[in-house]
């Protein structure tokens, strides 16, 4: 098998039914992974799993209330005895509330934190024993620059996001000993259907990102298949822990 084969792999992904969540599900599938898709809509999720399935890679959808400790639990184990096992998780569902601070409902700030975090560490913990069953296994998670930046409109958004890249972090020292790296990928400013609301809701913002961009343009989500295909991979045997942004630049430029 090469270095980034994952024939034989099954996935497990939250949210990737669109923007970097089907970025991501497209690379997997085509270095040979077997997809399941996991959400509540199974509708919104047909357009995706025709995608997949034109890779010629086995692809399912799993319903997933991410809210639900049960749900999650549920979903991996049915895609364990489903395809046979489970050996690349990745954390992609998310959401965010734009207001300031002041106006936030506590309602709000947990819809928020409960979504982008609690449920990542949810699945990651019923993805464990089917991992160690295999004898190894991945956990991607989806971060953000909000990982790294505050931005005053987004802080249960910044917060969750900056707790991930922690979270991975004790995750993959508690389970490197069982060869699970668990990493974190910090998307830049990439055009999905929730950045373009917030074009829609922030004055200016597609010109101070295209500004700060050394790259000049959006992120799309094929430019996440890559660097998916690299962290579920056998490539990636020794990166456990990391936070890589994949931006363009932007972090990186003054």
């Amino acid at each position: 098998m090469g270095l980034f084969d994952l024939k034989d792999r099954v996935a497990f992904i939250t949210g990737g039914n669109g923007g970097i969540g089907l970025g991501m599900a497209k690379g997997l599938a085509a270095a040979g992974a077997a997809i399941a898709i996991a959400g509540r809509n199974q509708q919104k999720a047909e357009a995706a799993l025709a995608d997949l399935a034109a890779s010629g890679a086995r692809c399912e959808f799993v319903k997933l209330d991410i809210l639900q400790e049960a749900s999650c639990k549920q979903a991996i184990d049915d895609v364990a005895r489903r395809f046979g096992g489970l050996d690349i998780l990745v954390n992609n569902a998310g959401t965010s509330i734009r207001k300031p601070p002041q106006e936030l409902t506590a309602e709000e700030w947990h819809r928020v934190m409960d979504t982008n975090l609690t449920a990542a560490f949810l699945c990651s913990q019923a993805a464990y024993p089917h991992m160690l069953a295999r004898g190894g296994g991945k956990i991607i998670n989806i971060g953000s620059m909000m990982s790294i930046f505050a931005i005053s409109y987004a802080a249960p958004y910044s917060a969750s996001k900056g707790g991930i890249v922690q979270m991975a972090r004790a995750l993959a020292v508690a389970w490197a000993k069982d060869n699970i790296q668990v990493n974190t990928i910090l998307p830049g400013w990439i055009d999905t259907d929730l950045t373009r609301s917030a074009r829609e809701q922030v004055p200016g913002l597609n010109e101070k990102v295209l500004a700060r961009t050394p790259a000049q343009r959006w992120g799309a989500p094929e430019d996440f298949a890559g660097i998916a295909v690299f962290l579920a991979s056998r490539a990636s045997d020794f990166v456990t822990g990391a936070a890589i942004p994949v931006d363009g630049g932007y972090s990186v430029q003054s």
